[in-house]
């Protein structure tokens, strides 16, 4: 009973039906109208109102039920993409209140209707006991064989084409969360995959989700064994961590943060430089065709970046250790330029998997697995210098800053793990310093529908 009426029991019952009305009245608007109408009348709020109403919302809906349960279909395309696609479901069943049934991933990013790609189990790729572990309380992660078979699955079909707007997409969600639907203890969300639904959520939400996703234990050893050739490497070329440096790199830093329960002295970590190189002939085609829609439009991008470009503006980054070791991260079977390891100055050591002599470690895996060791190599890396328009350079940065501002704010003195896009030119003609953070003026979303790139910032 509201408190009003406890504190105010003399209260006529006219004076109670007076104000009942008003209140009727407002509930019917709220719930009853058609969403058409109900869209237009959110559009008169504020967005921060909005958001806030949805912040609010889901945190009352914080527990998160192991008793309900909601599947997508097969996440495809490239790594990131899939990534932002699981972060995407899993925000979704959050939303919903449910468990997301373990979804499956593609072992490559090739795809048509014809020859659909072949299925990669999530746990094939990520540890789902990390996950759940991360993400306790926030999101949660199940196999199918956990879901009863007494449960019937309600399939509940995604909307598409320009008609399906945010509003009637977030309309649709609002609707499972309705007795009607969320009685259902196991919904199927069917239609287009996750990466191409519209987006709800905060970039924040997506970098916490982010965080969950860490690679099974043979591929994280298979990541020492790179790391360890690199290492290698540097000690043979005398090159190894110079005496006073305190770096610790990546998610070395996490685990430490994690485990800190008394003051840690810092060791020297190792130290080279990561470059995902995108030349691949089909990048090359899809980036000179955007940077043309971008001039139809009467504006500039400068997306593309030639080999020999990369290679001078690398040599350019200011506070860049020399000699250093370079690995370069690319997907070898599109590379199209075979003069790679070429037009390097003698103090940039360049090894791509080959030459490190790692290829047959990538060639245990498909596709998807192998863009992940690269990740984690880039993720880990003293500095890194990738392309701001590539979803894979953008999840890699967005990562290493939010490694740097935990780092901050802990006990741990960790020197900053810079990051660089090569196609924008930085001072004194070397790449531009690139970050990003879950605040700020690009935090309201991570990527949309139309618009499939990370709303990232350079600096």
């Amino acid at each position: 009973m509201p408190r009003w009426i406890l504190l105010n029991r003399s209260i006529s019952c006219g004076r109670m039906i007076l104000l009942f009305w008003p209140l009727l009245f407002l509930f019917v608007l709220l719930t009853q109208v058609p969403s058409s109408f109900r869209s237009q009348l959110q559009a008169m709020l504020s967005p921060h109102l909005i958001a806030d109403l949805r912040s609010s919302s889901s945190a009352h809906r914080s527990m998160i039920r192991a008793d309900k349960f909601v599947e997508v279909p097969q996440i495809i395309w490239g790594l990131n993409n899939q990534k932002i696609a699981v972060a995407r479901a899993a925000l979704t069943a959050r939303y919903l209140n449910r468990t997301l049934v373990m979804p499956t991933l593609s072992e490559s990013v090739f795809y048509n209707i014809t020859h659909p790609a072949r299925p990669l189990p999530f746990d094939n790729l990520f540890s789902l006991d990390a996950f759940n572990s991360r993400c306790k309380g926030f999101v949660a992660m199940a196999r199918k064989s956990k879901v009863s078979k007494e449960l019937v699955a309600l399939t509940v079909s995604k909307g598409s084409g320009r008609r399906w707007t945010v509003e009637r997409d977030l309309a649709q969600l609002n609707d499972c969360r309705k007795q009607g639907v969320d009685k259902h203890g196991y919904l199927k969300l069917d239609g287009k995959h996750p990466f191409l639904w519209h987006d709800h959520w905060p970039v924040k939400d997506y970098a916490r989700v982010f965080r969950c996703l860490v690679l099974t234990d043979s591929l994280l050893s298979d990541v020492a064994d790179i790391q360890s050739k690199l290492r290698q490497r540097s000690a043979r070329l005398g090159l190894g961590a110079r005496e006073g440096d305190q770096y610790i790199i990546g998610r070395d830093a996490w685990r430490m943060q994690e485990k800190q329960n008394s003051h840690l002295s810092m060791p020297s970590a190792l130290h080279y430089v990561a470059v995902h190189m995108r030349i691949e002939r089909d990048w090359m085609i899809h980036c000179k065709n955007t940077e043309n829609a971008f001039m139809r439009k009467g504006k500039i991008a400068k997306i593309c970046s030639s080999k020999q470009e990369i290679i001078d503006r690398v040599s350019k980054v200011s506070n860049l250790r020399k000699p250093s070791i370079v690995y370069l991260a690319v997907a070898d079977d599109l590379l199209n330029d075979t003069s790679l390891m070429n037009g390097w100055s003698k103090d940039l050591i360049p090894y791509e998997k080959k030459r490190l002599g790692v290829l047959h470690t990538y060639g245990n895996h498909p596709y998807t697995i192998q863009a992940a060791l690269d990740y984690e190599i880039c993720l880990r890396a003293s500095i890194f210098i990738g392309n701001s328009y590539s979803t894979f350079s953008s999840l890699v940065v967005l990562e290493r800053t939010l490694m740097n501002e935990r780092a901050e704010s802990s006990d741990i003195c960790m020197a900053a793990s810079p990051s660089y896009a090569y196609n924008l030119a930085g001072k004194d003609g070397g790449p531009r310093l690139w970050g990003t953070g879950s605040h700020g003026r690009n935090s309201n979303r991570l990527i949309g529908v139309r618009d499939r790139h990370m709303l990232l910032f350079v600096w």
